[in-house]
């Protein structure tokens, strides 16, 4: 709450610069307020009395959005990026997915590996086991495997983590 929004009677107040300047009746901190060319902001409302500070109110808004906009400015998003295989994949495909999943590892971003087994291929998983822990071989000085290889339905996945560069 700011300036006539504040309904108390009386006000504990506090400047600009965080010296306290006692309690006094909210009509008489506006004033001051208005003098001192400032915003009346209510800053503890639960106190007895309330607590009310001095201050540019705009200005203070202002330098929040501002604290916000760097926080958010330096957050890194990190995404997940997906590289297929298949239980009968060629040695050239292989090495086209392991140059996607460094580039994304390269990047920052998780890379989920999967292998989608068609027909009576589910049988013989243990050739897409085989294919993963290779991968994951290939693509150890990039990233580190989150979560080993697992079935779920049709389909057999592994999540590679960026790894940390110190």
């Amino acid at each position: 709450m700011i300036n006539e929004e504040i309904r108390d009677r009386e006000v504990r107040l506090v400047d600009q610069n965080g010296e306290q300047l006692g309690v006094m009746p909210t009509e008489q901190a506006m004033r001051l307020a208005e003098e001192r060319d400032l915003d009346l902001v209510k800053i503890a409302p639960q106190g007895r009395p309330p607590v009310c500070k001095l201050m540019d109110y705009g200005k203070y808004r202002f330098e929040q959005n501002k604290r916000v906009r760097e926080i958010r400015k330096n957050q890194k998003v990190i995404a997940v990026k997906e590289v297929r295989l298949s239980a009968t994949i060629e040695e050239h495909d292989v090495d086209v997915r392991y140059k996607n999943a460094v580039k994304f590892l390269k990047e920052g971003n998780k890379v989920k590996v999967t292998i989608r087994f068609r027909g009576r291929q589910i049988t013989h998983s243990e050739i897409g086991r085989t294919i993963m822990h290779e991968f994951a071989e290939s693509v150890k000085e990039y990233g580190t495997v989150d979560r080993a290889p697992v079935i779920e339905g049709r389909n057999m996945t592994m999540m590679i983590s960026p790894r940390e560069t110190n």
